[in-house]
């Protein structure tokens, strides 16, 4: 694989390891034969991105190069955006969709246009765009779907605005707003529509699960639907020493969403204690059991492809392989199944 030190963005783009594996680039092999179902663009450019959110491994005060840092704790290499077309023309079947990850920085939505055009032009893989709203007008988002974008993704990350301020805004000397991300959400759905606009969200930063909850109620109501990420600390950055939430209550954010985006409950049927933790799924217990078995809910979230799957499914984004998963990119086994029903219910 071509690597370099120097081009940016358009020529040249980051890549994740998972995709470099997925298509031939690098050399690899993954947990209980997971597969990487989307080819994961990140823009590049040398001075990187101007933002510092806290628990981000691209922060601008994470020591290091741009180039040096890793993402969700594996290394991007940088690769030329031709040679990446080459390879996604040939990619395997189980590659259903491609995503380019947009950064804070001036240039960053331009170059996102011209890339999007690239890859629908030259390749048969329908594209998404996970969204900086910080850098980008309600306008931008009417040019891009105008390109051939289908959906599109925004990094609220934070269940509650004070959250938000805290780790993207101005508690971190950061450049976000958390009413102008809710701008650009409400206009992504109004130009791509509905269930085309994905809210990413993070269990893990000081929020309860009652917060988490109202939160994915109100997104899919709104349209929106939640890609849900457990934190998962990286090495160097503000937040480096924080453990990830404890498992049973990604298990029970996952559920819940789950019962939600399929109609089955809603957080004013579910019941929490003092502290906002889930008592009651707001359903009948047969149906909580049914839901469990199937394993659909502790599947990664993300943008689906032309099947109807999630195609953007993040092996090991946010956990180490091993006995449990905070995002399963494989329906999970029997064994899996009878340790997450043990768990769900825990502390």
């Amino acid at each position: 694989m071509e690597r370099n030190n120097g081009g940016q963005s358009p020529e040249f783009v980051k890549i994740s390891y998972a995709t470099a594996i997925s298509l031939g680039l690098s050399r690899g092999w993954m947990h209980k034969g997971a597969v990487n179902r989307c080819v994961n663009i990140l823009v590049h450019y040398k001075e990187g991105c101007s933002a510092n959110c806290a628990y981000c491994g691209l922060a601008k005060r994470r020591p290091g190069t741009y180039q040096e840092k890793s993402f969700i704790h594996v290394a991007w290499p940088v690769v030329n955006t031709d040679e990446l077309v080459k390879a996604m023309k040939v990619a395997p079947p189980y590659v259903r969709r491609s995503c380019i990850s947009m950064i804070t920085n001036g240039k960053c939505t331009a170059h996102t246009m011209k890339l999007a055009e690239i890859f629908l032009r030259e390749t048969s893989l329908p594209v998404s765009v996970l969204l900086s709203p910080t850098v980008m007008a309600a306008d931008d988002l009417v040019e891009m779907k105008k390109v051939g974008v289908d959906k599109v993704g925004i990094a609220l990350d934070l269940a509650t605005e004070e959250l938000f301020d805290r780790y993207r805004g101005k508690g971190v000397g950061g450049p976000h707003k958390w009413m102008h991300y809710w701008e650009i959400l409400h206009k992504a759905v109004e130009i791509f529509g509905v269930k085309n606009v994905g809210a990413h969200l993070m269990v893990g930063m000081g929020e309860t699960e009652e917060d988490m909850v109202n939160l994915m109620s109100r997104l899919y109501r709104d349209g929106v639907v939640s890609h849900l990420f457990s934190f998962f600390a990286e090495e160097g950055s503000a937040l480096g020493k924080r453990p990830q939430p404890p498992w049973p209550v990604y298990l029970r954010i996952q559920l819940s969403r789950y019962m939600i985006e399929e109609g089955m409950s809603d957080y004013s049927a579910m019941r929490f204690d003092r502290t906002g933790r889930i008592l009651d799924f707001g359903i009948e217990p047969a149906a909580v059991e049914e839901a469990i078995s199937g394993g659909a809910p502790f599947l990664t979230t993300g943008c689906t492809g032309g099947d109807g799957r999630v195609a953007c499914n993040r092996p090991f984004g946010n956990c180490l392989p091993g006995e449990r998963q905070w995002n399963y990119p494989y329906p999970p086994d029997s064994d899996e199944i009878a340790l997450i029903r043990k768990y769900l219910m825990d502390r």
